[in-house]
């Protein structure tokens, strides 16, 4: 059983601060957390040509405390108010995701975020994605808070999506884990088709490890690297592959409602300086720059 207290209090990463009032306004039905998610946040890719100059720096916002006061700052009111894009967050789904459990947190409504891949937004492509799960009192609702279920155009229900391999949206483990033991092609799996450098199979386990930290409630940005997931490490492929075997096969159990594998994903993370971040990671950032993130002191230093 997982720890549903823990899931019910923010994380670091989801504790608003001085913001909290702004969550607790919202009602946390999966309708007002999509209208709360979307009127803060503007997709830094799908709405780039409505971005005002230098607003795509937004992306490397870590800490919902620090999305909150940069939206406030622009734009002071409630968190479902109507936004201009150029007075919203520049964020992705990630941060979409992050206001939504951030909003249930607040009501102390057990939630977390998933990563893995969505097959609704391209044909024939699986975008990297992060949606969000809620704890109705008896199973976690898996629902995507970047989706408007009035406009249903995706033809499944956003509110309480199915899961599992083939699914609209399918964990990094399970994706991994067909690769590994039935051959799936994950050639159409990643970021975008128009980077291939940024899809299949190293990417795929990458984000295995991205899928654990955000189920242990470090609910790091896409783009930050740590441990064995840092570019040009030293440590074998094949030796990746079977950690990313490993972690992904407990990850998969846990899902399927294993405590023995609840337990040991938390004892591997905490253990595992190739699996947890500790104090800081090297941000990746879309926009170019690269930086060095302190967990602790919540800075980045950005490289020259």
């Amino acid at each position: 059983m997982p720890d549903l207290d823990a899931y019910a209090s923010h994380s670091p990463f989801t504790d608003p601060g001085r913001h909290a009032a702004l969550l607790a306004a919202v009602d946390p039905d999966p309708a007002a957390l999509h209208q709360a998610a979307c009127s803060t946040v503007v997709h830094y890719r799908a709405g780039a040509e409505q971005l005002a100059p230098g607003q795509d720096a937004d992306i490397d916002l870590r800490w919902l405390s620090d999305i909150l006061g940069e939206a406030q700052e622009r734009a002071a009111g409630p968190l479902d108010s109507a936004r201009p894009p150029a007075q919203q967050i520049a964020g992705c789904c990630r941060d979409h995701t992050l206001v939504a459990i951030g909003v249930l947190r607040e009501h102390g409504i057990p939630a977390r975020s998933r990563v893995g891949f969505a097959g609704y937004f391209r044909p024939g492509f699986h975008h990297d994605h992060v949606v969000a799960e809620r704890w109705d009192g008896s199973r976690w609702v898996r629902f995507d808070a970047e989706l408007n279920m009035a406009e249903n155009w995706f033809g499944f229900d956003s509110h309480d999506m199915a899961t599992g391999l083939g699914a609209p949206f399918e964990t990094a483990a399970e994706v991994w884990l067909a690769h590994r033991r039935d051959g799936l092609d994950v050639s159409t799996y990643g970021v975008d088709p128009s980077m291939p450098e940024l899809c299949g199979p190293e990417f795929v386990r990458g984000y295995v490890v991205t899928e654990l930290a955000h189920r242990q409630r470090d609910e790091l940005l896409l783009w930050d690297v740590w441990g064995d997931t840092l570019p040009g490490t030293p440590t074998p492929g094949d030796e990746l592959d079977r950690l990313a075997d490993e972690v992904a096969e407990l990850l998969v159990a846990a899902d399927s409602g294993s405590s023995d594998a609840e337990a040991s994903l938390e004892e591997r993370y905490a253990s595992d300086p190739r699996l947890h971040p500790g104090g800081g990671v090297v941000t990746l950032s879309p926009t170019g720059r690269v930086g060095d993130a302190d967990l602790v002191a919540k800075v980045n230093r950005w490289r020259s």
